[in-house]
């Protein structure tokens, strides 16, 4: 890889005293600078865009369909080097990194099949008309994606925007910048000129391109910059689409097997280094199995401290940020029976953590930490649990491990979130669809639902004229 400080990418003109430095989490070793996108660039891209989506809407949606095959198929032949340049950018391991190009590259042939089957409705109306609905394109699409799973998640939005006739502008999270040019560089060929557009920058780029004038931003990160987009998009009236943040809560039923519980909320917080947007980030656990659960939850936490197998966290301002909330709930009463400690040497490691005697003020109980860190609290009963996992202000998703049915039931209709998971923290059948609620953002991301999201829907009246006056 090259070192040189002031190495850029190619075709992006730096805006003076811009660029972004990237160095390997794992090392701590400087890896490249690349310039950001400033307000030329941003409205070059935004332009070229415009005059390209017209055509783009004209062409048969089983071209489009065609068009998302072949860039799946390129996908898959770089999926090597996209998982390299991944694993330097943000850490992750290459085998996650290549299961998550392997998922973008299945998310882009199965939009490649449902674009052309999106479809609007007949209505019934008088018998001598005909009424419909026809599903038109938005226009120009402005996604904002993030660097915890970068090319699955940029998939999907991808696919979506692109089946339904839309041209995009796509700006890849500031953390893995050069990984966001390379994809750039795999898809647009697949497209005619100007259908796919790629800008780099922070958080200065991203707020140009909503504050441009574009029809759809789809947006998958904070909440604080879901908030923002949301504002910028009151003004120019574009429509939003938005998944950012979560606080999920794991709740663990009595009678439960606790050791697999352990498993699960384990497998919940720690994934990823529990950089995953429905990652486990609070656990309240019943007393009548706490005690069995909280020690097999902190040999789980052990077992993957001591084999090296936690990944770093993306960079050193994160880690920071998840140590900040740590120490905050040790300095108010809580315990860390694993990890809690920053480690020595290069990089942003930071080891799994398991903290017992957590209470609900503690900023690990009421904020996104977005790092391997399993904070529990011990409830009475099932209802204080319950309660317990309904508050706060994201809605994203929550897990319910129990073997109660009624009480199983109790939690789907009480939980205030978009995805309700029973019995297993990550899973679910293809083509799931939510919407997220309160700060953890609003509209479909995923699935079949999300065509409809990148798509203005208008309704045909067509009536016969009067007998004899036809033109």
């Amino acid at each position: 890889m090259p070192t040189t400080a002031t190495e850029t990418v190619p075709g992006l003109d730096p805006a003076p005293g811009s660029g972004i430095s990237i160095h390997d989490p794992r090392t701590g070793e400087f890896l490249w600078t690349v310039a950001e996108a400033g307000p030329e660039e941003v409205g070059r891209a935004v332009q070229t865009a415009r005059d390209a989506a017209a055509g783009w809407a004209q062409t048969a949606p089983a071209e489009r369909g065609a068009a998302l095959r072949t860039a799946a198929k390129a996908l898959d032949e770089a999926a090597q080097e996209l998982a390299g340049l991944n694993a330097s950018e943000t850490g992750r391991p290459v085998d996650e990194a290549l299961a998550g190009i392997g998922a973008a590259v299945s998310t882009l042939e199965q939009y490649a099949e449902l674009g052309p089957l999106h479809r609007g409705h007949s209505l019934r109306g008088n018998p001598l008309a005909s009424d419909y609905t026809v599903a038109e394109p938005r226009g120009v699409a402005v996604l904002l994606t993030p660097w915890n799973d970068p090319v699955a998640v940029a998939g999907g939005l991808i696919g979506a925007a692109l089946a339904t006739g839309n041209a995009v502008v796509h700006k890849p999270s500031e953390r893995c910048p050069r990984l966001g040019e390379a994809l750039g560089k795999v898809l647009a060929p697949a497209f005619p000129p100007g259908v796919f557009n790629t800008v780099s920058g922070g958080s200065g780029t991203g707020a140009l391109l909503t504050q441009a004038e574009v029809d759809v931003i789809a947006h998958v990160g904070s909440s604080a910059s879901g908030a923002r987009i949301a504002r910028a998009a009151s003004l120019t009236g574009a429509h939003v689409i938005r998944e950012n943040g979560g606080n999920d809560p794991l709740l663990v039923d009595a009678g439960v097997d606790p050791a697999w519980a352990a498993e699960q909320a384990a497998i919940g917080a720690f994934s990823n280094s529990g950089q995953i947007c429905t990652a486990v980030e609070r656990i309240y656990v019943h007393r009548d199995i706490a005690e069995q659960f909280c020690a097999a939850l902190a040999a789980e936490a052990g077992r993957r401290n001591s084999e090296g197998s936690v990944a770093p966290l993306v960079d050193r301002r994160m880690r920071d940020e998840v140590h900040a909330q740590v120490a905050e709930a040790l300095s108010r009463g809580a315990r860390a029976v694993a990890g809690g400690a920053l480690p020595e040497g290069p990089g942003s490691f930071y080891p799994a953590t398991v903290l017992l005697d957590c209470t609900d003020g503690m900023q690990v109980m009421t904020e996104e930490t977005f790092g391997p860190v399993a904070p529990v609290q011990v409830v009475e009963t099932f209802d204080d649990g319950l309660r317990l996992a309904c508050s706060g202000r994201y809605g994203l998703a929550a897990t319910v491990l129990s073997g109660d049915l009624a009480h199983v039931h109790q939690a789907v209709v009480a939980l205030p979130v978009g995805t309700v998971k029973v019995n297993e923290v990550f899973g679910g059948a293809p083509g799931g669809s939510a919407q997220p609620r309160g700060d953890s953002g609003a509209g479909f991301g995923y699935g079949p639902e999300l065509l409809d999201e990148f798509c203005r829907v208008k309704v045909v009246h067509i009536a016969a004229p009067p007998a004899g006056k036809a033109c």
